[in-house]
């Protein structure tokens, strides 16, 4: 009586999701059928114990074998390819591939068991760059499943297929199967890993191409998934990492680096040194915005040692520190190594600070128009927010302020949208900036307070200095360091069309800052304005 009230206990926890319970009471059933075997071993794996779910795995296989149940061998043999390749033991997990292939061999070829074992050759051709194979093994893997009615194969079926035509340049395309997939999450159709692994890849796409808002939504749903199973250890950290990314975004940066600590002793003591690499590096960024780059350079440090490179972040740590060559450096090979759109538009807002700083106006406008591109085509609101900054960012190191003034303004309004206050903030800089060049003081002053009480609010430091800075600027007349140029290069004989060609502007440009001058001096001409700056010692 005692084994019955176990087996039922344990099943009752399963469909409860106490994987702990579950864990508990079949690990002490001494002969347990396949059926349970298998749910002892899921409810390892979500319990964290590696070992003990492969233990079960194999005995089930075995079990299996002996039976003559030759299908339920494969399911069982797949199942323990899948955990040994998250273990990182792949030479072991290919061993038992292959003999789940080899006892299919025998067996009929329009087999739903097929299907599961297509997503090792997805992973396989992943693996080997080939990714039209990898495209077609997806696409096949979701109709078997459609087929056979295993929402599980159908779920990763759309999750290979979108994450694939995402990084072909079809976000849109890729982001709808994503969505589809999550569908049958939330409905409840698929177990537990396949549903983990859905919502991480979901979530972790959305952040690649800036969809804030879907990733909000989701890792809110991932958040709530995960706690309704309080002994759940894998996804945990993954969850971890995309609710401090939202919270970044949300500008909590304490609570998100809580987060992303969180995640970094789970990925750690789950073994995940590269994805505990990734906690850090986010930890990096964090640290690096707040302006307290030597923390961030540790993090960063540690990133690396755990196997993931921490950029762009490094990069404009470097730049911050005034390490601009190096920082030059590394964006142009990043760029030079990274081929397909969506982890391109992770680099390209880092390139556009980092070679505008560098005086590189031709190249910066040129990325920033790459990035212009991939956002219209992505159509996600947070990359459209990052393409506009960096436009209004290159036209006003350019001195065009017709052009930098509605880029700047359409980005503060778009990070406005997603409740983004660093980036509004900075957004709001650019638009100070480019009232200041065009003569309206009054108007540059308010956006660079507003701007400067953000970055305090925030506590970050180096914005708020620079704003600070920017704010107590001041010339007689308050003229501009553009427009003391323009008045140099007058004062010493230049014609607008010379000064025009000296300063890399165009006529009208000239004459706008000439205009400028003018009202700002209270002059009506050339020889006028001269005269007071002279007087004015700006000479």
């Amino acid at each position: 009586m005692g084994i019955v009230d176990d087996l039922e206990q344990a099943r009752q926890a399963f469909e409860r999701r106490d994987w702990a319970a579950v864990y508990d009471r079949l690990s002490l059933v001494p002969d347990l059928g396949t059926d349970d075997l298998l749910k002892l071993a899921t409810a390892a794996f979500l319990a964290g114990d590696d070992n003990a779910c492969i233990r079960a795995l194999q005995r089930g296989y075995q079990a299996e074998v002996k039976g003559g149940h030759t299908l339920r061998a494969v399911r069982f043999a797949f199942w323990l390819g899948l955990v040994l390749s998250t273990r990182g033991e792949a030479a072991v997990a290919a061993g038992w591939v292959g003999r789940a292939q080899r006892l299919l061999a025998d067996e009929p070829a329009d087999v739903v068991e097929r299907g599961f074992l297509l997503i090792h050759d997805f992973f396989r051709h992943l693996d080997q760059q080939d990714f039209p194979a990898a495209l077609r093994v997806s696409a096949e893997m979701a109709d078997l499943g459609r087929r056979f009615g295993e929402p599980d194969l159908v779920g990763q079926g759309l999750v290979c297929q979108g994450r694939l035509l995402m990084y072909s340049g079809q976000v849109p395309e890729g982001l709808a199967l994503l969505d589809e997939a999550m569908v049958g999450v939330a409905a409840g159709e698929l177990s537990p890993i396949f549903a983990g692994n859905v919502y991480c890849a979901m979530i972790e796409a959305c952040q690649e191409v800036a969809d804030f808002a879907r990733a909000s939504a989701w890792t809110s749903a991932l958040t709530r998934w995960c706690d309704t199973q309080p002994d759940l250890v894998p996804f945990t950290g993954q969850c971890a990492v995309h609710r401090g990314q939202i919270l970044r975004l949300r500008g909590a940066f304490s609570e998100a680096l809580e987060e992303f600590e969180l995640a970094r002793q789970r990925y750690a003591a789950s073994g995940s040194q590269g994805a505990a690499g990734l906690a850090l590096s986010e930890c990096g960024d964090v640290q690096r915005i707040r302006g307290n780059f030597t923390l961030a350079e540790s993090y960063y440090e540690q990133a690396s040692g755990f196997g993931h490179e921490p950029q762009p972040g490094l990069a404009l740590l470097w730049l911050a520190r005034g390490r601009g060559p190096a920082a030059l450096a590394a964006i142009r090979r990043l760029l030079a190594e990274t081929g397909d759109p969506v982890h391109r538009s992770r680099l390209l807002p880092a390139a556009v600070e980092i070679l505008v700083a560098s005086d590189c106006g031709d190249e910066a406008a040129e990325v920033a128009g790459e990035l212009t591109k991939i956002a219209d085509a992505f159509g996600c609101t947070g990359l459209r927010a990052m393409a506009a900054y960096c436009a209004g960012l290159v036209a006003l190191a350019a001195d065009d302020l017709d052009r930098a003034l509605p880029a700047a303004r359409h980005a503060a309004q778009l990070w406005t949208g997603l409740q983004a206050p660093y980036e509004v903030a900075r957004a709001r800089v650019l638009v100070g900036r480019a009232f200041r060049g065009l003569g309206d003081q009054d108007s540059a002053t308010a956006e660079l307070t507003a701007a400067l009480q953000s970055f305090t609010e925030l506590g970050v430091i180096t914005c708020r200095e620079e704003v600070a800075k920017l704010l107590q600027r001041s010339t007689p007349g308050g003229l501009t360091q553009r427009e003391l140029e323009v008045l140099r290069l007058v004062a010493a004989g230049n014609s607008n069309a010379e000064i025009a060609r000296q300063l890399v502007l165009s006529d009208k440009t000239v004459a706008r800052h000439l205009s400028n001058i003018f009202t700002k001096l209270d002059v009506p001409s050339r020889t006028a304005a001269v005269a007071s700056a002279r007087d004015h010692d700006l000479l």
